[in-house]
């Protein structure tokens, strides 16, 4: 169930001198995925929990309401002209003039139809970059032989010539174009068992799109070789990550922030959710920020934490949304909530 409104952890959260959050919507079992249509309607996808697609109006009452229902794994969600690209784990659809029927959408059209399924690492994460979208595959266990899974794929917007953009990719939960090099940005999950310190979940980027492999199942974090398929393997022949995001960090929506409210130093930065792990003992979950230091690296510092008290989440941040005013939204399927991030100023 969403936390109560009035049980949400809001007040303790704690971000830099300037920055402001409140609770911007609330009751949206499972929020996931944040996307915004042209008519200011705000999308939020869910996982196995809710099996829903919401909108939620810009404006008003802010009361979540349910567009897609019954659509298991509804997680990918992406806005384009006018129609909202769903993608479960099984399928890519595309529902048309989606604002104007937001009480009946109607049937889809389907864009593709031969996703592998399962459950293991298959819901989906999408973005739309020029006339492409782009989507990945997880891998379908903790550690194997990935075969075809395990990489992050783009296709026309209408479902054909499909292309692989990067192989050895875990599972990646969030990613993003720079707007100034266009490159992809992605987290990625890392192994799970190894021990509770290592693997590090990673930050990467696409330089050379279809040509690049970042080590799954071969090699971890860009220099731990896998003890049963690191065998025989090198990690130098596998691309680095740019940043190390902590160990089972559970690290998943990333979004470049491209408005102007907050300083200068933020804007053209990366901010990563990190979600949580759900298996190792000491907890964690923060919002982290990222800049590219534009030679394929990037530092990372920590921008929001109150997620955790007692070793116990009191939320977990999934995904952003950048606002046209330059707030920013972060979704929380943990207490069902949406924040808003906004700059005030001060010291």
């Amino acid at each position: 169930m969403p936390t109560a409104p009035d049980k949400l952890p809001t007040a303790k959260f704690k971000l830099p001198p300037g920055f402001k959050v409140e609770t911007w919507a609330s009751g949206i079992l499972d929020a996931r995925g944040l996307r915004q249509g042209d008519k200011g309607n705000i999308f939020v996808s869910s996982l196995f929990v809710a099996n829903k697609v919401y909108v939620v109006p810009e404006k008003g009452d802010r009361k979540a309401k349910v567009v897609i229902d019954n659509m298991p794994f509804a997680t990918g969600i992406a806005l384009n002209k006018g129609s909202l690209y769903l993608a479960t784990n099984t399928k890519i659809l595309r529902y048309d003039n989606i604002e104007d029927n937001l009480d009946k959408p109607g049937e889809p059209k389907v864009l593709y139809d031969k996703l592998p399924g399962g459950t293991d690492h298959s819901w989906k994460y999408l973005r739309i970059k020029g006339d492409k979208l782009y989507y990945a595959i997880g891998a379908p266990c903790n550690i194997c032989d990935p075969g075809e899974y395990a990489k992050i794929y783009r296709m026309n917007l209408d479902g054909s010539n499909i292309e692989t953009i990067a192989s050895g990719v875990r599972n990646t939960v969030g990613f993003d174009f720079d707007p100034k090099t266009g490159n992809l940005w992605f987290t990625d999950n890392g192994r799970d068992w190894f021990s509770e310190e290592l693997p590090n979940d990673e930050l990467n980027v696409v330089t050379k799109p279809g040509q690049q492999h970042f080590g799954y199942p071969f090699c971890h974090q860009g220099n731990i070789p896998d003890p049963e398929f690191g065998w025989g393997k090198k990690c130098a022949d596998y691309v680095k990550p740019a940043a190390l995001l902590g160990p089972h960090a559970g690290s998943l929506g990333m979004t470049f922030y491209t408005g102007k409210m907050f300083p200068a130093k933020y804007q053209g930065a990366m901010f990563i959710a990190r979600h949580g792990p759900w298996n190792r003992t000491t907890k964690y979950a923060d919002i982290t920020v990222a800049w590219p230091d534009g030679k394929g690296g990037a530092k990372t510092e920590t921008f929001m934490t109150g997620f955790v008290e007692n070793n116990n989440y009191l939320g977990r941040p999934v995904d952003f949304l950048v606002m046209k005013d330059g707030s920013l939204l972060v979704s929380d399927d943990h207490a069902g909530a949406i924040y808003r991030i906004t700059y005030t100023g001060g010291k």
